[in-house]
């Protein structure tokens, strides 16, 4: 890469003039619940979302969406000649970054069959397959990224995604200082923000990094073991027992015990109960001693529902909880069975066990379901959203309209 000689890299200046376009691969059918209501690249994994990674990567670059149509309001999209296309179900690292900056008009970054990034070369060139097939490829020197392809890898690779967000984010940064009354194994691998408020707590940072984000609270008697994300406004209720690699996203709160699992954003897990090996999406919430199963009794490989093949798929895991998508809710005591997958918007309470694949906006538990009409899921929507002074837009009315649409296949109990 040419220098100028003020150092300032001359592929650097270009590319901070250019457009990001975050397209959704054919892994997105894969990735549903949770993308229904979000680009790929808006999924969180590790600190960030993916999109927030590269945003990091490439500061001053604007950040544009292709995906669902229906989706566009809300992530839009704005094309120009030269931009950068980039495939929203991989998370960068600094060699694929450096790749990505040489690439020229009309060429591709690849590995094997899989579209990594192309630098356009015309507005009209945002298919897939056409650009593989036309495009110049330049294979990626690496194999050692992550590409989110199935709901589960957003907890099980969630680990080594921590490990790189907190590279990123703690470089060349001096950590707050925890209080006095904090214990701590390994403090130089946990980084504090500003505002963030810790008190009597036990982090443990030997098995993986610690992060706290800006304005965030762990309670008193709060134990962590790492590695571990406490994103901007989250928060800790006092004793919850924390197990890495798990993240908890922006303005969620968690209590109990929670281990390997992924709360994107404005979700609360409250109370005691177990959450383990599971993804939560946003404005989710957990009743009071909800738990879920992430073992089966035999200890056998466990299947999850696939949107994609309209069955259920085997995920290559022994331990796999529950996959929820957003605005759904679990009542006190609900009981989720071992690799459970709870579409957008559904309400589940009640004893017993419900299955383990629930359609979105469904209402009930064991004993049945009927649909949750869309007026009181928008009612609902509305009511959580003011209660953490965030808008409920048009755009979110809409996305959650289409899907209600778009499931009714789905909903087994009502007529087709």
């Amino acid at each position: 890469m040419f220098k100028e000689k003020s150092g300032f890299s001359v592929g650097l200046f270009y590319f901070c003039f250019m457009n990001l376009i975050f397209f959704d691969s054919a892994e997105r059918v894969h990735l549903l619940p949770f993308t229904f209501t979000r680009p790929c690249a808006e999924l969180r994994i590790g600190i960030l979302t993916i999109s927030e990674k590269w945003r990091h990567h490439f500061r001053g670059a604007a950040c544009f969406y292709h995906t669902q149509p229906y989706l566009h309001k809300k992530f839009p999209l704005e094309i120009n000649e030269k931009d950068m296309l980039i495939n929203g179900t991989i998370c960068p690292t600094a060699q694929l970054v450096s790749e990505i900056m040489e690439l020229k008009p009309g060429e591709a970054l690849v590995q094997n069959e899989l579209l990594i990034a192309a630098c356009l070369s015309s507005k009209k060139e945002l298919d897939e397959e056409n650009i593989l097939a036309h495009y110049q490829r330049k294979n990626a020197a690496s194999a050692d990224f992550i590409q989110v392809k199935r709901v589960w890898d957003i907890f099980s690779q969630n680990g080594k995604a921590i490990e790189q967000d907190y590279e990123l984010l703690s470089k060349g940064r001096t950590s707050a200082t925890l209080n006095a009354t904090n214990r701590t194994v390994n403090p130089e691998r946990i980084f504090v923000e500003e505002g963030a408020r810790v008190d009597f707590a036990i982090i443990n940072a030997s098995t993986g990094p610690v992060y706290i984000g800006k304005d965030a609270e762990i309670m008193e008697g709060t134990i962590i073991r790492g590695p571990f994300a406490l994103c901007e406004h989250a928060g800790t209720k006092m004793g919850a027992k924390i197990y890495g690699p798990t993240t908890v996203g922006p303005y969620c709160k968690v209590g109990g015990e929670v281990n390997n699992s992924v709360l994107m954003a404005y979700s609360n897990k409250g109370h005691d109960g177990f959450l383990g090996n599971s993804v939560i999406g946003e404005w989710c919430n957990l009743g009071a001693d909800t738990n879920n199963s992430n073992l089966k009794n035999n200890y056998q490989e466990v299947k999850v529902w696939s949107y994609a093949s309209e069955r259920f798929v085997k995920t290559g895991l022994q331990f796999c909880g529950l996959m929820m998508g957003d605005h759904s809710k679990a009542g006190i005591n609900t009981m989720f069975n071992t690799g459970t997958v709870v579409g957008v918007a559904a309400n589940v309470f009640g004893s017993g066990f419900p299955r383990n694949y629930i359609p979105s906006f469904a209402w009930g538990g064991a004993h049945g379901f009927e649909t949750f009409q869309l007026p009181k899921v928008i009612e609902m929507a509305k009511a959580m959203c003011e209660r953490r002074k965030v808008a409920f837009t048009t755009d979110d009315r809409e996305i959650l309209e289409h899907v209600f649409l778009e499931t009714k296949k789905n909903r087994f109990w009502e007529k087709q």
